[in-house]
């Protein structure tokens, strides 16, 4: 493992100056523990900031957003907090139209959202799985369908899916079919967008060591016993999301579009 990168610590590398990035679930969900990891989307935000992006950081969570601002400020870089519920339309598109506004155009998105309701087929109700699909694909339909109009030519989408849309994994029904739907999404904003070279791409985590992924393993013990199935021997760090997401964003990934990276030590090749 290569221990800076891996732990959020290597120096900047200036792949995304002067770049304008709207990153969605900027937050990170409280946690008791005096060391807690950042959320992969808070790991983002930092991460492009230190690559030298002004990061638009929108969450639920007007503190979370707010305490991500002053991380990226941090880096030396531009940052605004932004409060929506992306389970509300309005508010999505609204999102995209004030991160636009605040950093003076956009040349990133990256959508970092989900929730999993639901345990099994009987376990999930009506309301369960209309209340996940509209925050894990609908909420990226419209961010993407307001963004497209307002990105600047040569930019990029990355939408965060999860190795449960690969294979079922989560229990959540509703969680795993969100999560292979943003495959399909993906495509076809890629075919949409490839006409101004802007990209979109997914980027598909597996068990990564964050709050959320704690509380799940503290739910699901087979969750913690998965990490030992890995083949790389053990969960990732939100930080190595990070990475791949500001690959996705940066020039470096200028001829990937459409496509899936997955970043799991390798749990579901």
């Amino acid at each position: 493992m290569n221990e800076l990168e891996a732990s959020g610590q290597a120096s900047a590398r200036h792949r995304l100056a002067e770049r304008r990035v709207l990153v969605v679930g900027a937050g990170t969900r409280p946690s008791a523990e005096a060391h807690a990891p950042p959320g992969n989307g808070r790991a983002i935000a930092v991460l492009a900031g230190r690559e030298g992006a002004a990061v638009a950081c929108a969450d639920v969570d007007e503190q979370a957003a707010a305490a991500t601002v002053a991380l990226v400020e941090g880096e030396g870089a531009k940052a605004q907090a932004i409060a929506a519920d992306v389970a509300d339309a309005e508010q999505c598109a609204g999102m995209v139209t004030q991160a636009h506004a605040a950093l003076g155009g956009l040349d990133g998105v990256v959508l970092n959202v989900g929730i999993g309701l639901g345990a099994g087929l009987s376990g999930t109700s009506v309301e369960d799985w209309d209340r996940a699909l509209a925050v894990n694909l609908r909420a990226h339909f419209i961010v993407c369908k307001a963004a497209l109009a307002l990105l600047s030519d040569g930019a990029a989408v990355v939408l965060v899916g999860s190795a449960a849309g690969l294979r079922a994994g989560s229990g959540s029904p509703s969680y795993d079919s969100s999560k292979a739907a943003l495959l399909g999404l993906c495509r076809h904003v890629a075919r949409e967008g490839a006409s101004r070279a802007i990209r979109a791409n997914t980027l598909v985590p597996g068990l990564i060591d964050t709050p959320m992924g704690r509380a799940a393993s503290a739910r699901n013990p087979a969750r913690a016993r998965g990490a030992a199935r890995v083949p790389l021997g053990r969960q990732g760090t939100p930080w190595e999301v990070a990475y791949a997401a500001v690959f996705l964003l940066s020039g470096e990934a200028s001829y990937i579009t459409g496509q899936a990276l997955v970043v799991d030590g390798g749990l579901t090749a």
